[in-house]
């Protein structure tokens, strides 16, 4: 099972789009586990992903994480802003696994 992480500032705006990419994952039938938290939970969880991806409005973390995970082997991304805008699950989904799948 691939774990994929959201992080925003408070883990709570990107509940619904964790909804929405386990929906869209259960639908094409991928095995992943999508979750969010909030950026000062995220060191707690890190051991145990494949990607991360980072809220827009967290975006100034980027280098912070991709410092910290890269050299675990974990990828670390910024949600399109139109995608995280309209909960589009599908798309931001496909952007995680396209990570891990050339992280590969």
């Amino acid at each position: 099972m691939k774990q994929i992480m959201l992080v925003c500032s408070a883990g709570m705006s990107t509940s619904l789009l964790v909804t929405k990419m386990q929906s869209a994952a259960a639908k094409r039938e991928v095995n992943v586990k999508v979750f969010a938290v909030a950026e000062a939970d995220a060191k707690k969880y890190e051991d145990d992903i494949e990607v991360l991806l980072l809220g827009p409005q967290v975006r100034y973390l980027l280098s912070k994480m991709k410092k910290r995970l890269e050299p675990k082997g974990v990828p670390v991304a910024v949600i399109d802003s139109i995608n995280y805008g309209t909960m589009n699950g599908e798309a931001v989904l496909n952007q995680a696994l396209k990570l891990i799948e050339n992280n590969s």
